[in-house]
């Protein structure tokens, strides 16, 4: 294990907050964090691999102590994508190993579209599905609305993103961001030994009118708001995110997908999805499962991953059992075995 170090990084995009580890001689390691996250959530990982790799853990725009610049969300996920191609550069990394967590995930994969040739592997953690985070339905990301009604920054628990505003540290109210982290992030009782740590990196995400959770347009859909143009929940729509092309790369780096038997957040009836709660009751309006059904965003995955494989990638899934959303701290060393294991 190697001492864990911060470096500021000023690239031709963005000044970058970076957490490294190990030799920086040694095969790079890339650690993408996920929404409402930042580097910190990756120091067990840190701490496992860097006597084997030289590992690096970027915040990215819009979270962390990465410089606060805003985030556009009509490019999808290409912004942290460029972010993290200039990044390489800058460090003089030619090809890594990449894993993505969760909204990291989705610019893993981003990624490899833009800049394949630069991956050794792609490592997918509890994965957002290729065709974004809601108002898509069928295993082919099919759009529930032609405006992708239903999804975006308007979606977000506004008590939860006033609590992030306020700078809430407490365990009062279900919507406090320490009591979501518990509830959503892990299965419970899992409870992690730094989880003052990990409130700290949530409430270092950018909020704002056009930072977290983003803006949001009218709709004549259900439930009458569509994705705006700011903020990484827009970035993550299907009405600019689309990340299922990789199955047509030319050289496809090996995948591994490891995910938790019992997320709540990435699930194909996700607790944050509103097809999910609209079904239970939860949102008026609901126009019904032919309209707009719980995303089948594991099922979604799944499909375009077989479809990699077909196609002459190589994939390997790994479910681990009695996990939620976090499995690389939840089921730490089931993950780091698993992890080793696929980079040998």
């Amino acid at each position: 294990m190697n001492e864990i170090s911060t470096l500021k990084i000023t690239t031709d995009r963005l000044n970058m907050n970076v957490q490294v580890a190990g030799n920086p001689e040694a095969t790079a390691l890339v650690l993408i964090h996920g929404n409402g996250s930042s580097s910190v959530y990756f120091n067990g990982l840190m701490n496992a691999f860097s006597d084997r790799f030289y590992v690096i853990a970027p915040d990215l725009r819009g979270f962390g102590q990465t410089e606060d610049i805003v985030i556009d969300s009509t490019r999808g996920a290409r912004d942290w994508s460029d972010d993290i191609n200039a990044l390489l550069s800058s460090m003089k990394i030619d090809r890594c190993h990449m894993l993505g967590w969760s909204l990291g995930a989705g610019v893993v994969m981003q990624f490899a579209l833009d800049y394949s040739k630069r991956l050794l592997s792609m490592i997918l953690e509890a994965p957002v599905s290729p065709y974004g985070f809601g108002g898509t339905k069928g295993v082919e990301g099919t759009l529930c609305y032609p405006d992708a009604a239903g999804c975006g920054g308007g979606t977000v628990n506004p008590e939860f993103v006033q609590r992030m505003v306020d700078q809430d540290r407490s365990a009062d109210d279900p919507n406090s961001p320490k009591n979501v982290i518990s509830s959503f992030y892990f299965k419970p009782p899992f409870q992690p030994n730094n989880i003052d740590e990990l409130v700290d990196g949530l409430l270092q995400v950018k909020t704002g009118d056009d930072r977290y959770p983003g803006d949001m347009t009218a709709s004549e859909n259900w439930p009458n708001l569509a994705p705006g143009k700011f903020g990484p929940i827009n970035a993550l729509t299907p009405a600019y995110f689309n990340t299922s092309g990789i199955t047509e790369l030319d050289e496809k780096p090996p995948v591994l997908w490891v995910r938790g038997d019992s997320d709540l957040i990435v699930a194909d009836g996700s607790m944050m999805d509103l097809g999910t709660l609209g079904q239970a009751g939860y949102v008026p309006g609901w126009p019904g499962d032919d309209v707009f059904p719980p995303q089948p965003m594991v099922s979604q995955t799944k499909t375009v991953l077989d479809t990699y494989h077909k196609q002459g990638g190589m994939v390997k899934e790994i479910v681990l059992d009695n996990c939620g959303h976090s499995p690389h701290i939840e089921k730490a060393d089931e993950f780091i075995s698993a992890l080793s294991d696929f980079l040998d």
